[in-house]
């Protein structure tokens, strides 16, 4: 079974994940384009992602090995992509930080990523918008039905104008959120 699915939170990339999951499925691939390939099974399976920057290819077979140790089975990615995707046989252990300091270097990490890439989406859509009109400049001067069969032709290339901006809010509202988790963890201690 095939799904496609895009996220911009990655707890919730998780959770779907484990949804999926707990419905008798086992994940076997997951593409850069957000296809998700899973198969049948009779066994419970778990998933935890985590997100990891910038690992050399010595440092990214550490990492795997490590949690590889504790049963874990890494679903193979683009070394070069951020989010690791970890899934085992569940069996009552399934977490993969341990502590409140390693789960709060997750947030920390998480926090950052979407900080960074909600700026890029943001500044991309100030350097798009910043030349342009959303819609076609003749089409306020139009009348009548005219004017409507214009703005419903034009409404979906504004739409695809606007995904930046969208983008950028999701990613944004996902650092504030990840921030948030991070600031209360650091406070408990």
């Amino acid at each position: 079974m095939k799904r496609f699915k895009v996220f911009f939170n990655i707890e919730k990339e998780e959770q779907w994940l484990n949804e999926q999951l707990q419905k008798g499925y086992h994940c076997t691939d997951i593409s850069g384009l957000g296809v998700y390939t899973f198969e049948n099974t009779d066994k419970k399976y778990v998933m935890r992602l985590d997100y990891q920057d910038h690992l050399s290819k010595e440092k990214l077979e550490d990492y795997k090995e490590i949690y590889e140790d504790y049963g874990w089975n890494y679903i193979q990615r683009s070394r070069f992509s951020g989010i690791r995707y970890w899934q085992k046989e569940d069996n009552g252990q399934n977490e993969i930080f341990s502590d409140r300091q390693s789960k709060g270097n997750y947030y920390k990490r998480l926090a950052r990523y979407s900080f960074w890439l909600g700026v890029i989406c943001l500044a991309y859509a100030f350097m798009l918008y910043s030349d342009m009109n959303l819609y076609h400049e003749g089409l306020w001067s139009m009348d009548g039905s005219l004017f409507w069969k214009a703005i419903l032709f034009e409404t979906p290339f504004v739409l695809l104008k606007l995904v930046p901006a969208i983008m950028a809010v999701f990613l944004l509202s996902s650092y504030y959120k990840a921030y948030r988790k991070y600031a209360m963890l650091v406070e408990k201690q």
